[in-house]
């Protein structure tokens, strides 16, 4: 067969077209960021202090994606010490080399980039981006991350009319390296100085706050309905959200739809989320506050750590005035709180990042092949230190990454001997993280003997909240288990001298890690990891492979090459794109030289 040089030409178009359109459109798409960290001055309770801002903003820019894109994130690291960002509640399915912690990445040196790429499959809702290492994040750095479902996917109530994020958290004054250096002279961190929300000081609702504060206004419309995704970034506090004269229709919990009850008010942990259906269906006489206010504390010395926005209707007449609204008065009843958290329950008619019911898997049914019970208690002297511990071992990161030791064949780095079970010795200083089973089906019991309310987190996984309760667990307490409807998340809480268990389907091969939310305490040591391989799979097929850009530290620092200026991926496309035109011009011209 021959070809003419003219139809030669086509076929080189059409298939150079093909390659073009590949890089284009092949697979899922992607969303690419450029992210850069970097310190700015700013007063958000009205005393300027260094803040951690993200592309210059404080808080930093909201990710919008859609379920199944492939995410690459270029972070560019301005600060003046090493940082790691991580994505709570983003699976990261079978890549925990972009989780972002320390016991999986070595950290990004200062002025030095890396790319973190990762796919958020099968995944949708409300979520954020924070740094992990150095205290930082009680310096700022965080902003939401928001997935949203592919159009072919109905959602389980009408569509809203806006879609807005806050982020509230308590807020120091001291910036994080004085907060930092606190605890590691073995002093607690004390009274927040406020609470931000979305990175602003409250409004001036009474003589207590000063003049000069800026506060967030969110504006809406009058009879439209708003999904307002809450999260809270802060380091340490619970707080309690509420709208004057609104009612917060709960409707989704870190990726998971809930059935839709209605809340005057409502709890929401550190490192949690939600989201809310928000019905602007009052008069516009005048505005409405937006408070955020700390939970299980001294409120008589906690008066002034509460944050205070306003909601303004289009229409408004007037400033908002008054009294705050309520926080709930549970003070003789801990029962009000506990109840609250197990009213939250999956929605089992609804979808949620694929066409069938997100309930459908029937955990409870399934056998539980290993239990683990992390007890924690009150930080206490180890070693000469101040320390935070779960089963009495208090988690040193590594100097080298986990898996980055497995695939080097580095020993030493960690052990596998962390107790699934509290036991009677005297705490010590560990490098000790879990040997789980790859597929199995863990139940694991946080019992909480700590002094205040702690969050608890898993990267990598959701799992069940099936059980929550005051004083000490026993086997007794699964009979009080929900064992159909209950809600599917990655972050809990568990109140002081109580338990929370959580069941968990373990098939995300990798190291995950375990830790408090409170940022207090994972510093201090409360975090182990769960090492998950699949013993039948010597390739390591069910993992992905170790990125090409990984970072390298420890007893692998030698295999450390020099910074590069990293592109972001969709340069790196164009710059491609663009080899491949200059390709094809070139045969053009050499073909038509044949003519």
């Amino acid at each position: 067969m021959s070809f003419s040089c003219p139809t030669l030409l086509l076929f080189c178009w059409f298939y150079i077209g093909l390659l073009l359109c590949g890089f284009c459109y092949g697979g899922d798409p992607f969303a690419n960021y450029e992210l850069e960290f970097s310190y700015i001055t700013a007063s958000p309770l009205g005393v300027p202090q260094q803040v951690i801002a993200v592309n210059g903003k404080f808080p930093g820019p909201i990710l919008n994606v859609t379920t199944n894109y492939k995410v690459v994130v270029n972070v560019k690291n301005k600060l003046d010490e090493s940082l790691l960002i991580t994505w709570p509640g983003i699976e990261m399915r079978r890549s925990s080399w972009q989780d972002g912690v320390l016991g999986t990445n070595c950290p990004i040196p200062s002025n030095w980039n890396w790319t973190y790429r990762f796919q958020v499959k099968d995944q949708i809702g409300s979520y954020y981006y924070v740094p992990s290492t150095n205290f930082q994040r009680a310096a700022g750095g965080f902003g939401g991350f928001v997935i949203t479902n592919r159009k072919v996917i109905q959602l389980p109530f009408d569509t809203p009319d806006g879609d807005m994020v806050i982020t509230i958290g308590d807020w120091y004054t001291r910036n994080h390296s004085a907060l930092r250096a606190s605890l590691d002279a073995g002093k607690e961190l004390g009274i927040p100085n406020g609470v931000l929300i979305n990175g602003k000081g409250p409004f001036q609702y009474n003589s207590s706050v000063p003049d000069g504060i800026n506060h967030t206004t969110l504006n809406v419309d009058p009879g439209k309905t708003y999904r307002i995704r809450v999260i809270n970034v802060g380091v340490s506090t619970c707080l309690n959200f509420r709208i004057q004269n609104h009612n917060l229709l709960l409707a989704e919990a870190e990726g998971h739809y809930t059935t839709q009850q209605n809340y005057s008010s409502f709890d929401i942990h550190v490192g949690q989320s939600y989201s809310f259906l928000v019905t602007m269906d009052q008069n516009a006489s005048s505005d409405y506050y937006i408070v955020a206010s700390a939970r299980f504390v001294n409120q008589s010395d906690w008066q002034r750590v509460t944050g205070v926005a306003i909601l303004h209707y289009s229409n408004s007449e007037g400033n908002a005035s008054g009294p705050l609204p309520d926080p709930p008065n549970d003070l003789y009843d801990p029962s009000f709180a506990l109840n609250q958290a197990m009213s939250i329950r999956i929605n089992n008619t609804a979808s949620g990042a694929r066409p069938n019911p997100q309930g459908s898997f029937h955990y409870g049914s399934i056998n539980v092949t290993d239990t683990y019970v992390l007890r924690s208690f009150p930080p206490k002297m180890i070693a000469g230190k101040r320390r935070a511990s779960f089963n009495g071992i208090s988690f040193e990161n590594p100097k080298t990454p986990v898996r980055l030791a497995d695939k080097h064949n580095v020993k030493g780095v960690y052990k596998l001997d962390f107790p699934k079970m509290p036991i009677n010795r005297t705490p010590r200083v560990e490098w000790s993280i879990i040997n789980a089973t790859y597929k199995g089906f863990a139940e694991i019991i946080l019992q909480n003997n700590d002094t205040v309310v702690q969050s608890f987190h898993m990267d990598g996984y959701s799992f069940f909240v099936v059980g929550m309760a005051y004083g000490n667990w026993t086997e007794n307490s699964r009979g009080s288990y929900n064992q159909w409807d209950a809600i599917s998340r990655s972050t809990t809480q568990v109140f002081p001298g109580g338990w929370t268990a959580i069941l968990v389907y373990l098939d995300n091969v990798g190291a995950w890690n375990l830790r408090t939310v409170n940022l207090d305490r994972w510093y201090l040591g409360q975090e182990t990891y769960m090492r998950i391989i699949n013993p039948e799979d010597p390739g390591h097929k069910t993992e992905l492979p170790v990125p090409d850009n990984a970072l390298f530290c420890g007893a692998l620092g030698h295999l450390q090459k020099p910074q590069k200026i990293l592109s972001s991926a969709g340069s790196t496309i164009q710059k491609q794109s663009n080899s491949i035109y200059l390709l094809l011009m070139a045969l053009t011209a050499v073909f038509y030289t044949m003519i």
